[in-house]
Parts: structure tokens; sequence; C-alpha cells
């Protein structure tokens, strides 16, 4: 299910950024929705819990173990992630310089049966994967009646 409606098809543009962009740009680039939309993306995550503790495996290619940030604040994990990358090319008739910027930031709020100081984080294969031990809960005795004679 997506949020974003999607435009009715019309005689007539909605917008006059509709009609420039239907005349210049979509026959060469995509919709300037789409190009501005582009580079805001959150990797995708998986939650697992077992006995012992809970899991949180991102899938982050192309990042390397260096550009990551894991930390506690107010009893919340947060994971950022920042990469820059440039390179230029020059040659006796043109000269090329291109760079690349890619962020994120997740957080995920833990339970209070955390052991805060034992969470460890692993990067490999585009795959980052954050262990969160958990603390052993005293278990609650079952509530026994006893009778007034």
């Amino acid at each position: 299910m997506s949020l974003l409606k999607k435009r009715k098809e019309s005689l007539f543009p909605s917008s006059l950024t509709d009609l420039f962009e239907d005349r210049f740009f979509r026959p060469y680039f995509p919709s300037m929705r789409e190009f501005w939309n582009e580079g805001f993306n959150v990797p995708p995550a998986n939650l697992i819990e077992s006995k012992s503790d809970f899991r949180i495996d991102l899938s982050v290619p192309g990042f390397s173990r260096e550009d990551f940030n894991v930390e506690m604040q107010d009893g919340a994990l947060v994971i950022s992630a920042e990469k820059q990358e440039e390179s230029e090319t020059g040659e006796e008739n043109y000269k090329r310089r291109e760079f690349s910027y890619d962020t994120f930031t997740r957080s995920f709020v833990l339970p209070e049966n955390v052991k805060e100081d034992q969470i460890n984080a692993k990067y490999d294969n585009g795959m980052l994967s954050v262990v969160i031990p958990k603390k052993e809960v005293q278990q609650v005795r079952p509530k026994k009646e006893i009778l007034v004679s």
C-alpha cells in the first residue's frame, strides 16, 4: 500500500511545474519528484528475538565499517552512517569531477531488560548485525491465596 496518490491523467497539467516536467524533463530524466526523493533511503531492517538476545540486521551495501556510528541515547539504539566519495578525471580535452554523499539514521527503542554495556555490532558483506543481550528477569512467583480461619 502506498501513501502517495497517483495523479489522474488529464488533458491539462495540474500545475505549471507539471507542464514544465512533461515538456522538458520527462523525455530525458525521471520526474523531478523521483529525482529529489532518490537520495533519501532508509535501509531495511530485520528484528530477531531469541531467549538470550535481540538482533537487528540492516542491509547496507556499499558502506565500510568506519562509516557507521552505533550508540545508545535515552534508551534508544541509534544507528547512523555517512559516506562520501569523490572522483576526478582530467584528460586533454575535458575534466570531470563527480561526488556522492549518502547518509541515514535509524532508531530503535529498546526494552528495559537489555544489557546496554554489552551491545556489539559487526559489519560483513553489506550486512550490519547488532546483537543486544538480554538481562535475566526475575520471575515473579505466582500469587498464592492463604485462607484465614
